[in-house]
This record gives structure tokens, C-alpha cells and sequence, in this order.
């Protein structure tokens, strides 16, 4: 289903969205993959050409609702039509809510949940006039499982799983598909990459799980399968799929937890006074 059709990746420059942009890419997509870091991203074009063409490198803040919309403009521009958007560009901010600035809060939403926002409002009019399309929103587990430890992530995920589940209602009799993407553990740099606030980084990444978790590749076959099914909610990883399932048994139970969790991360002086 994938060959042929427009595509337009954000935060393919690294991560889920450069696996992503490869994958569609090698299926037959007309990519453009778009990432606020151009030299990451020509990276991966130049490393796609070589083999398969048809990808295009963009630079793109996708907290630039302009931007955004030009970038969305130019794809219907040249080509004539938009089959697919994925909303994938994602920020972290690690540490306790007691201990970040307003700044920690707002940094993430404006990439997590208004880069969402903003490519919705760009591309959503678009598929409605051309009756067709797919929206496909980058969210988390966490955005199903309320997990401390990142609160600005959390909120933002959180949000982007019920945009997403109520847009997909609005878009069902327009032709407009829509779906919400909640990975797991997957082995990208977003976690080196995350500011973190009173977190001891080199203790933090030591937690992180060493076998188990999916590669970006295995993540990017994973979510395209559940985009050729129409999934509402594609969950990513059997780590994912396990939190949800006990979190729909016993929320309380989660949260019991998630207490645990943190009092042991705070007791291992990971998360510091």
C-alpha cells in the first residue's frame, strides 16, 4: 500500500522517524523527510539515494506552525496530493516535577503536542478536500500508562493519544484515516539526547533495559504494519503490550508500582534532591 504514495516524516533524522523514512522508502514512498537537525537527515537521504531514491531532505522546527504548513504545501505543490503524515518528532525532559522550570514543561509541548497540532492543522484540510489520507501520531506508552519520571513527556503523550482518538472519529466518514503510535523500549538516542533535570545521566542510561527492546528498524516494520491495518492504537514491543494490559487490569496496581519504581531510582541517588 505504501508504494507510490506521499509521505511526510518528521524527526527522520534520527531514531523511529529515520527508520521510518528508510523503510517507506524502500516500499516505493515518495518521502520527505523532515528534522530540525538537516545534517542528520541529508545523512540519511544521501545513504537512501544511493540505493533507492525518492527521498527528499527538509529542514523543519515543527513548533513552526508555518513552517510546517509550507512544508506541507510544497509536497501537495509537487506532487499533487498527500497520502501519509507521520508526526513523529519527539522531545524528552527528564527528572522530577518538583525540581523543573516552566521552561521544562513548555519546551516538550511545543514539540510533542503542538508539532502534532501543527501538522494536523497543515495536513488534515488537505486530506479532506482530496478525500484520502493518513494521519499517524508519534505517542508513547506513556501515553496510555501516567509513568513519573518524565511529567512533561507524559502530559504530552497523553494528549497526543486523545487528539488522535477523537480526530480518527471526525475523519472516519471523510475518508481521512488517523492512527496513534505507542512504543515501548525502543533503542534510540532520544534518551542521551533528553535534557535531564537533577538526574545523574550515567546512572540513568545504566537502567535502561540491555536485553530487551527493539531496534528502530524492527519498531519501523511494526508500526507500518499496524498503518496497513488501520489500527487506531498501534502499540510497539511486547514490554508495551504487557504495561498496557496490567494497567487496564489494575490501574492501582501500576500505580503501586510506579511508587516503587521511583522510591528505588531515588534511594540509587538517579533521580537527586
Amino acid at each position: 500500500m505504501f508504494k507510490d504514495k506521499v509521505v511526510i516524516v518528521t524527526g527522520a533524522g534520527s531514531g523511529i522517524g529515520r527508520a521510518l523514512a528508510e523503510e517507506l522508502v524502500r516500499r516505493g514512498s515518495i518521502v520527505i523527510a523532515a528534522d530540525i537537525n538537516l545534517r542528520r537527515v541529508e545523512e540519511t537521504a544521501a545513504r537512501i539515494n544511493q540505493a533507492y531514491g525518492k527521498i527528499y531532505p527538509v529542514l523543519l522546527d515543527v513548533s513552526d506552525f508555518d513552517a510546517v504548513k509550507a512544508v506541507v504545501d510544497q509536497a501537495v505543490a509537487e506532487h499533487g496530493r498527500l497520502d501519509l503524515v507521520f508526526n513523529n518528532a519527539g522531545i524528552a525532559v527528564g527528572g522530577e516535577a518538583r525540581h523543573f522550570a516552566l521552561e521544562d514543561w513548555r519546551s516538550v509541548l511545543d514539540v510533542n503536542l503542538f508539532g502534532v497540532i501543527h501538522g494536523v492543522q497543515a495536513a488534515y484540510p488537505v486530506m479532506v478536500r482530496q478525500g484520502f489520507g493518513h494521519i499517524i501520531n508519534t505517542a508513547s506508552i506513556e501515553g496510555l500508562i501516567p509513568l513519573p519520571g518524565a511529567i512533561s513527556y507524559v502530559a504530552s503523550k497523553h494528549a497526543v493519544v486523545g487528539l488522535s482518538g477523537a480526530l480518527r472519529a471526525e475523519g472516519a466518514d471523510l475518508g481521512v484515516r488517523v492512527s496513534v503510535v505507542c512504543p515501548g523500549y525502543i533503542k534510540t538516542a532520544i534518551f542521551e539526547d533528553a535534557r535531564l533535570v537533577k538526574v545523574a545521566r550515567e546512572k540513568m542510561l545504566n537502567r535502561l533495559p540491555r536485553y530487551h527492546g527493539l531496534t528502530p528498524e524492527q519498531g519501523a516494520a511494526r508500526i507500518l504494519r499496524g498503518v496497513e491495518r488501520n489500527r487506531g492504537i498501534i502499540i510497539v514491543g511486547w514490554d508495551a503490550w504487557v504495561l498496557w494490559a496490567l494497567f487496564r487490569l489494575s490501574p492501582a496496581l501500576t500505580g503501586w508500582l510506579a511508587v516503587r519504581l521511583l522510591k528505588k531510582a531515588r534511594q540509587d541517588k538517579v533521580f537527586l534532591e
